[in-house]
């Protein structure tokens, strides 16, 4: 039975449903915003601003996110590199049948946020998100390049509608569950009650003779773990930290 005072956000597996259609960079933030230590400089950044700049660097972002906020309202502003994004310039020598830059004719919900150096557009569907970052001068109906990291420059549309998906692939149940696994230790719950919070007290009865139970369970606990301390920054391409004061124990998922 799971003791009621570990029982909070963490047990109904359906709050974690969104988990389910977030790209790499989100992800990313959801393992990032759990991290305690950059939860307390969240808090001291409120009291020290002169120090933010270099503080939120060391966490991979141009500017601080409210961890309280989770990947569907935050906007966390990544340092540069990810291949994911898409750089939007405008065209200074556009062929006859160059795209034009019409951002409602992006599928999806958008978002236009600044992100410390500029404009950056995110559109969200199901199954897919879409990131660009704005050049200054774009405007709508201009000639569009795009750049995509590593792929060089298209003239060409790269929005296709986006699929549906009847089930979700295991690497996003497997992101649900560990997140879930996390949220479960960092409220002090055992790895029984986390296995009964993911599983069902049905899959619980052979917890004691069942080590394939235990085991994957403690792998999702060790996982979700390593990827908030400093595995996040895989995700959002960042480079490994140098070892210090908080992630020099962190291991690879």
């Amino acid at each position: 039975m799971v003791n009621p005072h570990h029982v909070a956000h963490w047990y109904p597996t359906a709050a974690y449903l969104y988990i389910l259609g977030l790209d790499m960079l989100a992800l990313a933030w959801e393992y990032l915003r759990r991290h305690p230590e950059y939860r307390l400089d969240w808090l001291r950044h409120h009291r020290r601003p002169h120090a933010a700049h270099a503080a939120t660097q060391r966490w991979g972002l141009r500017l601080w996110e409210d961890p309280a906020r989770d990947a569907r309202d935050a906007h966390p502003a990544w340092l540069p590199g990810h291949d994911a994004v898409v750089q939007l310039y405008p065209d200074a020598d556009p062929p006859p049948d160059a795209a034009v830059f019409d951002v409602w004719r992006i599928p999806g919900h958008k978002q236009l946020i600044h992100d410390g150096k500029g404009l950056a557009l995110i559109a969200r569907s199901p199954g897919r998100w879409q990131r660009f970052a704005l050049a200054p001068g774009l405007e709508d109906g201009m000639a569009v390049a795009r750049v995509h990291r590593g792929r060089g420059t298209t003239h060409a549309p790269d929005t296709p509608a986006p699929m549906a998906r009847p089930r979700p692939p295991p690497a996003a149940l497997l992101e649900l569950h560990t997140l879930q696994a996390l949220d479960a230790t960092l409220a002090g719950a055992s790895l029984r009650e986390v296995g009964e919070g993911l599983f069902g007290a049905d899959a619980m009865a052979d917890w004691y003779t069942d080590g394939g139970l235990r085991s994957k369970v403690r792998r999702l606990v060790r996982r979700g773990e390593a990827l908030m301390r400093g595995g996040y920054r895989r995700l959002a391409q960042l480079p490994p930290l140098e070892k210090g004061r908080f992630e020099g124990n962190a291991k690879r998922p």
